[in-house]
């Protein structure tokens, strides 16, 4: 038995790997999803590490299996330094610059979608999108239903995870695994597949169908690969 920590992205929550979950546990597995606080503009990396943490308790060890998406993907190899896992596995997301800010531009691995989308930054440094805007970059592959539901329980994220200095100094000596999407609005495939082979050590990445909510709309596919 495995016990998956999963590491929600911006501007969602734990809410979201619901139905990750329940395909993992029907596995046998246990899991473990806590709620960064995205929505706080005075916490960054070291609060998101801590929240993580917390919600492990004193867990650790070679069954234990830190899964982040997207911005989570910059909290698990902090937590990874601190306690003990099995393997990192990055989803949506190739992290791959130590000690700087996460790159935001056309020389990284996001898209010009991301880049061009219209956005809000509130006098407190949150974070919001349209729900247009959100729905094309993280959802255009759900039903209608399953779009909806997560569209109405996004939060504000705050920029600061975003502009300061990423505080990783070393990738933790711990077996990874990167899973990228097809037909990701957020991270361009081929560029992050690149980075993903520099990463790995050469190794390919995982390359699943769908959009960037791929816990959303691949969850059979996406448990075999972490049970894998």
């Amino acid at each position: 038995m495995t016990t998956f920590v999963l590491v929600h992205g911006g501007y969602h929550g734990g809410w979201c790997w619901e139905l990750l979950i329940a395909e993992l546990e029907a596995r046998g597995h246990t899991t473990i999803a806590p709620d960064l606080p995205c929505d706080d503009p005075d916490a960054g990396f070291a609060e998101y590490v801590a929240t993580v943490l917390d919600a492990m308790g004193e867990l650790a060890g070679p069954d234990v299996v830190l899964v982040g998406h997207s911005l989570g993907c910059y909290t698990v190899p902090l937590v990874a330094a601190v306690r003990p896992v099995g393997r990192l596995v990055l989803l949506c997301a190739v992290p791959a610059l130590p000690g700087e800010p996460i790159p935001m531009d056309s020389t990284a691995i996001v898209t010009d979608d991301l880049i061009n989308a219209p956005t809000y930054v509130d006098g407190r440094g949150l974070h919001m999108m349209s729900p247009h805007t959100f729905n094309h970059l993280f959802y255009e592959d759900c039903d209608a239903a399953t779009a909806w539901a997560a569209l109405v329980q996004l939060r504000p994220q705050s920029t600061k995870p975003m502009t300061e200095p990423w505080p990783l100094t070393a990738w933790p000596d711990v077996p990874k695994t990167v899973v990228l999407t097809t037909d990701d609005r957020i991270v361009h495939l081929e560029r992050g597949t690149a980075a993903a082979r520099r990463l790995l050590g050469g190794a390919e990445p995982v390359i699943l169908p769908g959009s960037h909510s791929v816990f959303l709309t691949q969850v059979g596919p996406l448990a075999d690969v972490l049970t894998g």
